[in-house]
């Protein structure tokens, strides 16, 4: 018998909201371009940071997959967390990059900084979890709260 955490793909098809299979497709065929971002952030680095003298960014450090152990977790949303784990990795390890490119070509602050205040709403989102952790419900308020968020805006 299978658990709560443990389904077979047609009752995974039953329970997604049809906009996710729709959109699904176009979420996971960007991992073309990431696989190609990092690829070449990552071969710019091991060329032109040694000649710089830059100190070089660990891909390990950002590209975490943690989530797989969490049993809360069909195999399904641990597949997703795979895909978004190292989408958001590679994004911070690129940024990094970036960060540590500019500041050695062109280290002049910029006069306002609007990035941050852009993505604090995504800061309160993270959680920590317990053994009786209901991940279903936390992501349906969380995405409840995102959608207000958005309409307000």
């Amino acid at each position: 018998m299978k658990t709560n955490h443990q389904i077979g793909l047609i009752a995974l098809i039953k329970r997604s909201r049809p906009i996710n299979l729709i959109t699904g497709p176009i979420i996971y065929s960007m991992v073309i371009p990431i696989v190609l971002l990092d690829i070449c952030v990552s071969f710019y680095q091991w060329t032109c940071f040694p000649i710089y003298g830059i100190q070089k960014f660990s891909r390990k450090d950002f590209i975490i997959f943690d989530r797989q152990e969490l049993k809360y977790l069909d195999w399904i949303s641990k597949f997703h967390c795979t895909y978004c784990a190292y989408g958001v990795g590679v994004s911070g390890y690129v940024h990094e990059i970036i960060k540590a490119t500019e500041a050695y070509f062109c280290p002049i602050k910029h006069k306002e900084k609007k990035l941050a205040e852009s993505h604090r709403h995504w800061q309160s989102i993270a959680f920590e979890q317990g053994p009786d952790f209901d991940f279903n419900a936390y992501l349906e308020q969380v995405r409840n709260s995102m959608t207000q968020q958005s309409t307000k805006s």
